[in-house]
Formats: structure tokens, sequence, C-alpha cells
């Protein structure tokens, strides 16, 4: 399956992402379809070639949460926005623990401290 998604470039610190259209099992850095494009993160820029991500789309493409809601913000695609947070699905979880309650945790029964037994002293030593 053909998925269009980002890719990251630049220096270190100072990313930059580009649109590319790929397999996906394929490797972001290695050899992708076709460039659609680029998102500078920080200038919030995303320069983006509209009719090649339309033709893609129309062929069955399928597009990460990250880059629909950027395309969907663009206004180059309509759609609504979806969660596209790890931190969404943590709390998700999270929040299912609670309605069916925490796990069932198996406690050991309480480990006694041990006490050494010395052997008895000889009386003939403490008697001396």
């Amino acid at each position: 399956m053909l998925i269009i998604r980002l890719s990251r470039v630049g220096k270190k610190n100072k990313p930059m992402y580009r649109l590319i259209i790929s397999e996906k099992a394929r490797d972001l850095y290695g050899r992708s379809l076709e460039i659609l494009g680029s998102y500078n993160p920080y200038t919030k820029n995303l320069q983006a070639k509209a009719d090649r991500i339309k033709y893609w789309l129309e062929k069955g493409s399928g597009m990460s949460n990250t880059i629909n809601n950027l395309l969907v913000e663009k206004g180059i695609i309509i759609g609504k926005k979806v969660k596209a947070s790890k931190l969404g699905k943590k709390k998700k979880e999270e929040s299912q623990e609670e309605k069916i309650g925490p796990k069932a945790k198996t406690e050991a029964p309480p480990i006694e401290p041990k006490t050494e037994n010395k052997p008895a002293e000889k009386k003939s030593e403490i008697e001396k």
C-alpha cells in the first residue's frame, strides 16, 4: 500500500520534513516514489504539490494522520482533522483501564525476616 508521510531532513536540532509517497513498509529515508513537497515546523510553512497529492489520493494511496491534518489546515483537501499524537493513545488506554478497573495484582505472601539460629554455646566455654 502506498502512503504519503513525512521524512525528516535537515540539521541536528533543526528539523525539516519532506512530504513523500512510498510503500508503507519501506524505510522513510530510502528510495521513495516521489517528493510531494516540504514542511518547516518552525515557520509552519507547507509547500506542497496539490495536484500531485490529489492524483495519488485518487489512485488509492493513504496518508499519515499528521499529513492529513496539515493538508486540511492548508485547504488542499477537504475533511476533518484527526488525533495524531501518541499522547492521546496513552490517555485512551488509561481511560479504558478506569472503566474496566485496575489490573488485579497478585500479591505474594509477606516474607518474614529470617533469624539466624546460633548453635548453643558449650557450657564449658561459658563457665570459663
